[in-house]
């Protein structure tokens, strides 16, 4: 088993910026790969990006490219989610994920652990 705990979610102003923090505890050697989803009331879960554990190669959605960055620290089994240039369509709860194994690494289904969530809110 592996457990997530995500932190750094808060309130800010669009144009602003937030850093979110993932702690992975447990079985992290078996971790292939860490995403980051969010989801807005009465709306699906959201691929937002995803990074290879080892590798380090990442993907993002369309809509954060160029705003958003996701990076890694294997030694201290932490994932981090920068988001800069945030707008009020950014605001929703923010998932830390992990994959133990290949597969499509937007997809909600391709994660086996799940963090508790945090709330990012950006107002106008």
């Amino acid at each position: 088993q592996v457990q997530l705990v995500e932190s750094g979610g808060g309130s800010v102003q669009a144009g602003g910026s937030l850093r979110l923090s993932c702690a992975a505890s447990g079985r992290t050697f078996s971790i292939y790969g860490m995403g980051w989803f969010h989801q807005a009331p009465g709306k699906e879960r959201e691929f937002v990006a995803s990074i290879g554990w080892s590798g380090g190669s990442t993907g993002y959605a369309v809509s954060v490219k160029g705003r958003f960055t996701i990076s890694r620290d294997n030694a201290k089994n932490m994932a981090y989610l920068q988001l800069n240039s945030l707008k009020a369509e950014d605001t929703a709860v923010y998932y830390c994920a992990a994959r133990s194994r290949v597969g499509s690494y937007y997809v909600t289904s391709a994660y086996d652990y799940w963090g508790q969530g945090t709330q990012v809110t950006v107002s106008s």
